[in-house]
């Protein structure tokens, strides 16, 4: 039986929506090729326009929603209307959140596997 993965998805602001969405999409055609692990995915609509409708950028039980994720999939956060450390402290570094990891993988033209420093790094 595959194994199944949960992901948080937070588009936020900008063009996170747009990356995000784009992303998914690739995480689905990966998942449906290999046929070994599933996703289930996990919307919030958190960002600028959350934080000016209810005055902070998550609700206050969002960690713990956060928590039940195997990953969470940031989008780009941001506004010029409201400080930049307003929404990263509101919605990334969140006060008792602990550590957010975070991993990147650069494709390579030549097809091979190239990975970011942060590979291993926990």
């Amino acid at each position: 039986m595959p194994r199944q993965y949960r992901i948080a998805s937070v588009p936020a602001d900008g063009i996170g929506p747009e990356v995000i969405s784009a992303g998914l999409e690739v995480l689905d055609a990966v998942a449906a090729r290999d046929g070994g692990f599933s996703l289930v995915i996990d919307h919030f609509d958190w960002g600028s326009n959350w934080y000016r409708k209810h005055g902070e950028f998550m609700p206050a039980d969002g960690l713990a929603w956060l928590r039940v994720a195997d990953a969470i999939y940031f989008g780009a956060v941001g506004d010029p209307n409201i400080p930049d450390h307003v929404s990263l402290w509101g919605l990334r570094l969140q006060p008792g959140a602990g550590p957010i990891r975070q991993c990147e993988a650069d494709p390579d033209p030549a097809g091979r596997d190239v990975a970011s420093a942060q590979r291993g790094a926990w």
